[in-house]
């Protein structure tokens, strides 16, 4: 991957992080998620489905239940984007199976570009009918939409802006002067690309860092615009901010600890914080209905998170108490998942979503 870079940014010049970023994570035979096992104890990083089956089963209730509050369609495309190994689809299944009719309404697709987590999510998955597809185009528009993801935007490339006296420049990747590994460096004038900036940061101080992630909002806009011509909804989940401002939150992540983040390329996690005051404002803009963003932990708890502990407890050994009790402050804690993460909900206008205030 360094030998790759580094060709790139010889032949092209210095790099936009999300250049970088797509590159490290995505490339097809030398990319992070092609390459690497992220998740888990043994991994990088745990995903909340992986904390507890209780989080896939409650966002299995939310979704059965929106299909309730769709009128029950004979037919509904069940999506997740960005599935991980397939734990919080398979819980999410397990849960949603007791809602009368939604097994059978439901086709189940998978955003998925990596061929290993697609084994993996079909060995998961079991003998579960499941289509996969390289990204949000491919899905069926002929149905109505209930679609998840969770910890994906995070991953998505963002662009980095520094205000100095000239105006915000770019952040760009480019070789070491030894040329051995990388560095940051600024373009020598004003990014064209800082108009994509929201309103609410451009007269930051001097010396400020801003963010934005181009992919992100393009596949929100993309959401809304299915949701309104197919109807459904859209829950998405991940850490971040619900208020604009000015962040520098790229980080790499390694054996579940920092790692520098142009160091090794390819063999850690890179990510960044949501925007989802920007992602809700561009929903807004294509007309979709947008509720939230709430906390994970608040989210979790009006959908009765608590109950179902309880509910395992009744059957649960000693040991397992303990597990289930820390679970679940793990998921809703605030000093936890439970107030970082944030969970944002996308509908047709004429839908309204449990857990969610407008």
């Amino acid at each position: 991957m360094s030998a790759h870079l580094t060709e790139m940014i010889r032949t092209g010049g210095p790099m936009t992080l999300d250049t970088y970023m797509a590159q490290v994570l995505t490339h097809p035979t030398l990319g992070y998620y092609t390459t690497q096992e992220p998740f888990g104890v043994t991994g990088d990083f745990i995903t909340a489905p992986e904390v507890s089956q209780m989080f896939g089963e409650i966002i299995g209730v939310w979704c059965a239940h929106t299909w309730a509050q769709m009128g029950n369609p004979p037919r509904v495309c069940l999506t997740e984007a960005g599935p991980g190994r397939g734990t919080l689809m398979r819980d999410l299944l397990r849960a949603a199976s007791k809602a009368s009719g939604f097994a059978e309404a439901i086709d189940v697709h998978l955003i998925e570009i990596s061929p290993r987590l697609r084994a993996i999510q079909r060995e998961a998955l079991g003998d579960t009918p499941v289509t996969w597809h390289e990204s949000l185009d491919d899905i069926p528009s002929d149905v109505p939409l209930v679609l998840v993801a969770n910890e994906l935007l995070d991953a998505l490339p963002i662009r980095q802006f520094k205000r100095t006296i000239q105006g915000w420049c770019e952040r760009l990747v480019d070789v070491a002067p030894d040329g051995d590994g990388f560095r940051f460096v600024l373009t020598q004038t004003p990014s064209p690309a800082a108009a994509m900036l929201p309103a609410q940061v451009r007269d930051a101080p001097l010396g400020s860092v801003a963010e934005v992630s181009p992919a992100s909002v393009a596949l929100v806009s993309d959401i809304s615009t299915r949701l309104l011509a197919q109807g459904g909804a859209a829950l998405l989940i991940d850490y971040g901010s619900d208020a604009f401002g000015v962040r520098d939150t790229l980080q790499a992540v390694s054996h579940h600890k920092p790692h520098p983040a142009l160091e090794a390329p390819g063999m850690a996690d890179l990510c960044a914080h949501v925007d989802f005051a920007m992602l809700a404002q561009a929903a807004t803009e294509q007309g979709a209905g947008v509720w939230g963003p709430v906390t994970q932990g608040a989210f979790l708890t009006q959908l009765r998170i608590a109950e179902r502990a309880a509910a395992l407890r009744r059957v649960a050994t000693e040991a397992q108490h303990v597990d289930i009790d820390s679970a679940l402050d793990r998921l809703v804690g605030v000093k936890a998942m439970g107030s970082l993460f944030k969970v944002l909900g996308l509908s047709h206008p004429d839908l309204p979503l449990a857990g969610l205030k407008a």
